[in-house]
């Protein structure tokens, strides 16, 4: 076995040290290796459109609600978090990206109880049609093609609620809330709209659209399959 199997820059420090050099000397140490891949079909150089699904409709999302979007050098990252113990929902969306990029899921430990859901690979905000970095200022509308489509759209939405949805009951005063939290306003605009064009009716408060008539609640639930893994 090779004195380096599974060792990385981030958990070896001679591996670090020898990438550091080849990076100084700007060699390229995996150049045969990489031509291979790229002959076979293993590494995509060109990487197409993605497919305007049901499952697109709800990554982008979740990516909007609970994702990031990172730039490298050479390559992008989409990373979504989730707390540790909420296994269904790791499980679907680790699924769902590896569905649609045709590639292997990376699910890491992030802080303390978090999970980071996660792939590399070049394009995938311009793939995405969603902006690098912070979004909180940004005007993010529902894009035209899941607008258009009941379907996307309530997928769309989907993936919104399961990133930043929430539901609650207080029976003592018979209260029922099913809530969708966040800072900016385009996307409580886009969650607005959606669930309106979807039969309901919501309402707004600061950073918050509630649904809050009981049948409504429990439909809207169960028309988004929200929580359901």
């Amino acid at each position: 076995m090779p004195w380096n199997k599974e060792l990385t820059k981030q958990n070896s420090p001679s591996v670090a040290k020898i990438s550091e050099t080849l990076k100084k000397k700007k060699i390229d140490n995996f150049a045969n290796w990489r031509a291979k891949m790229i002959a076979t079909g293993k590494i995509l150089v060109n990487h197409p459109p993605l497919k305007k699904s049901g499952d697109l409709a709800e990554l982008i999302g979740v990516t909007l609600g609970d994702g990031h979007l990172g730039k490298f050098p050479r390559t992008e990252v989409l990373a979504i978090f989730s707390n540790v113990k909420n296994k269904g929902f790791i499980k679907r969306y680790s699924l769902l990206i590896g569905k649609i990029f045709k590639k292997k899921v990376s699910n890491t430990k992030h802080g303390s109880g978090c999970t980071k859901i996660s792939i590399y690979q070049k394009n995938i905000s311009k793939r995405l049609d969603i902006p690098m970095g912070a979004r909180g200022e940004l005007n993010l509308p529902i894009p035209a093609w899941v607008k258009k489509n009941k379907k996307y759209l309530k997928r769309y939405l989907r993936g919104l609620y399961e990133a930043e949805g929430s539901f609650c009951v207080h029976k003592g005063t018979y209260t029922y809330k099913f809530l969708f939290s966040n800072q900016n306003e385009s996307l409580l605009k886009n969650v607005y709209d959606g669930m309106k064009i979807l039969g309901f009716h919501p309402h707004g408060s600061k950073h918050q659209i509630q649904i809050s008539r009981k049948e409504e609640v429990y439909s809207a639930i169960k028309l988004l399959e929200f929580r359901k893994y």
